[in-house]
């Protein structure tokens, strides 16, 4: 996420700043919450500390780095805001303590990845939203944004990836994508558009998780 604005010592923040470094703190909210699926999935694996680190680090930046490439935004925002990598070292080594010492809930890493996706999904698609693309455009590099990360880790610790696999996934970004950009579009400010956007993506994540809840299945004939 871009931040060109600078407030003058002692001076109260603007909204316009004050939105800016909320949305700014759910970006890195999102990059150790995906740092983290990163970790149990490394850790379900069995991989050593250094392929812990890199799985991590993969989730995390994976789906932003695409978004940043696609867009043509240089430097890419981990490389611009070193913060960014200190968030994913910092979340891999409390996740590391963490599973030596307290037992993975049996949904922890689907919970993690949801509330990651839900994050990066928004968050991406508001950088889309301000290069004016098409709200089409914007849905797709939103999703992908919040997707790509945790297919890269799937994919690199030889798992079916839970974008093709289990249940509602993408099209939950989608959906959320949708409400966030419907939402503006009636009035409601960015801010609460947002949240909104990223409540709708966890929950019905959080759905296809407990519920079993999935979109129509194609079944050929055999």
């Amino acid at each position: 996420m871009e931040h060109s604005e600078r407030e003058e010592p002692g001076r109260a923040p603007t909204p316009a700043s004050a939105e800016a470094m909320l949305l700014y703190l759910f970006d890195l909210a999102g990059v150790a919450v995906f740092a983290v699926s990163g970790v149990l999935a490394a850790g379900r694996a069995g991989l050593d500390w250094l392929g812990v680190l890199v799985i991590a680090s993969v989730t995390a930046v994976g789906g932003g780095t695409l978004r940043d490439l696609l867009l043509n935004r240089h430097p890419v925002f981990w490389i611009s805001d070193v913060r960014h990598v200190y968030v994913i070292l910092a979340a891999t080594v409390a996740s590391i303590a963490w599973v030596h010492f307290i037992p993975i809930p049996e949904h922890a890493l689907a919970l993690a990845d949801a509330l990651g996706l839900g994050l990066f999904a928004i968050t991406g698609a508001q950088i889309a939203e301000e290069r004016r693309l098409p709200a089409v455009i914007v849905t797709l590099v939103g999703t992908m944004t919040g997707a790509a990360g945790g297919l890269m880790r799937d994919v690199f610790t030889a798992h079916v990836p839970l974008l093709l696999s289990s249940g509602i996934y993408g099209s939950a970004a989608i959906a959320g994508i949708a409400a966030y950009l419907l939402l503006q579009a009636a009035g409601a400010s960015r801010r609460w558009a947002f949240h909104a956007g990223v409540v709708l993506i966890v929950a019905l994540r959080v759905g296809g998780i407990y519920g079993g809840w999935h979109l129509p299945l194609l079944q050929l004939p055999a």
